[in-house]
């Protein structure tokens, strides 16, 4: 991805979060300026991946597949005796036209909630032991309501509501068309994004960056040490 690119869509994130009347976190409007200054009191932020994720999986087709995200809060499996958290959240911002790729997680639990704007769709498999999708009817939760659905249901979310997403629940994302992008909550388990996402194409998961202006923010992977 061109960095205006990444410059733009944290940008467009930005103001749905405004829109929606979601407040962040001071850590999420330091500029690239200010980082270089910030000593290990911020520890916490770079070790976690706190903070800004723009992700095109690698593929380069940002505006097809992909989306913007901040992790606001989280703990951390590879040092969990200095960072004891075992939750995580995070704000994900999906514009019409994108979608997220079918994965599901060997570990985490996470709950995904429509924070506002149009409706997203979430369709839902069971995995086989292999990897594949199961042709079984997927056990669903829904704000108290628990029900079954036929493999490959696309269960809709409008603002407010949320899903329950259990380990080894395949899942993707994509926009109900014509109504406009959706801001979504994840509230889950500790969150792992190096080792902790089974996609059921292999695919990246972080993008590569072509420099064609300066970073407006870093992102979660780009902080220097302190």
């Amino acid at each position: 991805m061109k960095r205006s690119e990444i410059n733009a869509a944290l940008k467009e994130m930005e103001s749905m979060i405004h829109k929606c009347g979601f407040h962040l976190p001071p850590f999420c409007g330091f500029t690239p300026e200010e980082w270089k200054s910030l000593g290990h009191e911020y520890d916490e932020i770079r070790d976690n991946m706190l903070g800004w994720d723009i992700t095109d999986y690698g593929l380069g087709q940002f505006e097809k597949i992909g989306f913007s995200l901040i992790t606001l809060r989280n703990g951390n499996v590879k040092m969990p005796g200095k960072y004891t958290k075992t939750y995580a959240e995070k704000l994900l911002y999906i514009r019409e036209g994108q979608t997220a790729p079918m994965h599901y997680h060997w570990h985490k639990m996470e709950d995904i909630i429509n924070r506002g704007g149009g409706n997203v769709l979430i369709r839902v498999y069971n995995s086989t032991d292999t990897g594949e999708f199961a042709d079984t009817d997927v056990a669903v939760y829904c704000d108290g309501r628990a029900f079954t659905v036929p493999a490959g249901t696309q269960i809709k979310l409008k603002p407010g509501e949320s899903i329950t997403i259990k380990q080894n629940m395949y899942h993707d994302f994509e926009l109900e068309p014509g109504i406009g992008p959706v801001l979504l909550g994840e509230v889950s388990m500790c969150n792992d994004d190096e080792n902790d996402n089974r996609f059921y194409k292999p695919i990246g998961r972080f993008p590569m960056i072509e420099e064609d202006e300066e970073p407006y923010r870093l992102l979660c992977t780009e902080y220097p040490k302190a």
